[in-house]
């Protein structure tokens, strides 16, 4: 792990970051968008943040995003907002959210394998381009 920041992540990060504020306040009806997709774009939105300011093995932060989103989902089940005293509607009640969720779980293994994918992809077309 090497700290160095990366303006192409962070304006991914912003972009991302974006979508799931409009998945939130514009598309809040549309049900899969709002129970399903945000779930998938918000570990992508973990990985573009912490590329950021960190180079790293991707596959470990692809894992560690996985372990961090079940943590928190996990959170969730034991209603750990309520107990550490958060009001619902605060902010931190929200990021820790309210309800457990095994598709959610789904969701985030979903969004961790399409970011698995996009990196080998990736990895292997920079590869393949560099002269032998």
């Amino acid at each position: 792990m090497k700290f160095k920041f990366s303006l192409t992540y962070l304006l991914l990060t912003i972009f991302i970051f974006l979508i799931e504020v409009l998945i939130a306040t514009k598309l809040e009806h549309i049900f899969f968008v709002r129970a399903y997709l945000g779930d998938v774009i918000v570990v992508m939105l973990l990985y573009t943040f912490v590329r950021t300011f960190v180079k790293i093995n991707n596959e470990k932060l692809i894992l560690g995003i996985l372990i961090f989103s079940c943590i928190v989902e996990f959170a969730q089940y034991f209603t750990v907002a309520e107990k550490l005293g958060f009001r619902p509607g605060s902010l931190m009640y929200i990021v820790i959210g309210n309800s457990f969720s095994w598709i959610d779980i789904l969701c985030y293994v979903a969004g961790c394998l399409l970011l698995f994918l996009w990196v080998k992809f990736n990895t292997g077309k920079s590869k393949q381009s560099i002269p032998g």
